[in-house]
């Protein structure tokens, strides 16, 4: 289905300046349409290659949205610095934060390289606190801004339930959490709100593997009191309510939107 944009009565997000980090894929792909959808202008940013994001940016453009490739290494200060420049250039200004950028790989404990634990934290939190620095500097030098200011943080149910062989992947998630509502507190009174959203089991591409058997598929949906695996939409949508002035006084606190999985975890 061809993307679109809201019709302008149903848009949260109008006049906003966005950035996505790892919006060329999965969850940030969908984040990025959910976002434009509501009118903001998006940066979409990517690692390497730039096709995904060139085609995500041409759909938006395509219905009358916004939206610039901005190619950027999450783990990397100088990368980052550059790529946010960029974004803030071309858009005129940040005011919204996605730190969706993230991976994961499975390890048992006594098997996991030094290299591999290095690289997910790298990522998912060091690439976290980089990004929000870079863009809370950003808006601070606006002191009075004409639109609403917030800093996003892509978590997991992981923040919260332990997860065999992804003890990386779990600490950075419970490290991002304490992260995110310290930074909370710091930036509130500068008028810029920080928090963050946790999936659960989402239907991506990097879980191609388990929707494609029907066992495991199946396994999780038994961990799930909704009885269904989420959708990309249902996490974007949950952010572009999260970063409207809806949702104002929400302020260092993690939504949930798993389907319940967190209500009774049932750890393997």
């Amino acid at each position: 289905m061809a993307f679109s944009l809201h019709p302008e009565p149903a848009r949260l997000l109008t006049d906003r300046r966005a950035l996505v980090t790892g919006g060329s894929s999965g969850i940030g792909e969908g984040t990025c349409y959910e976002l434009a959808a509501h009118g903001a202008a998006v940066a979409v940013n990517y690692n390497g290659n730039a096709q995904s994001a060139d085609r995500i940016c041409a759909d938006i453009e395509r219905a009358g949205g916004r939206a610039v490739p901005v190619e950027m290494d999450v783990a990397d200060e100088h990368s980052v610095h550059d790529g946010f420049t960029t974004a803030a250039e071309v858009l005129g200004g940040l005011d919204l934060l996605v730190n969706n950028a993230g991976i994961e790989r499975p390890f048992k404990l006594v098997d996991m390289p030094l290299a591999e634990w290095r690289r997910v934290l790298d990522v998912n939190l060091t690439g976290a606190f980089l990004c929000s620095r870079e863009a809370a500097r950003i808006m601070c030098e606006d002191p009075s801004p004409a639109t609403p200011r917030a800093i996003l943080m892509m978590s997991s149910v992981h923040e919260v339930i332990p997860w065999e062989r992804f003890s990386h992947y779990c600490a950075s998630k419970g490290g991002m959490k304490l992260f995110a509502q310290t930074i909370a507190r710091e930036l509130a009174p500068h008028g810029i709100r920080v928090a963050s959203v946790a999936p659960g089991a989402i239907a991506t591409p990097i879980n191609a593997d388990v929707l494609a058997d029907p066992a495991a598929k199946q396994k999780v949906v038994d961990e799930i009191p909704y009885g269904r695996w989420g959708e990309v939409s249902d996490i974007a949508r949950a952010v572009a309510w999260l970063a409207s002035e809806q949702a104002d006084y929400v302020v260092g606190t993690t939504l949930f939107v798993d389907g319940g999985m967190t209500l009774y975890p049932n750890f393997a």
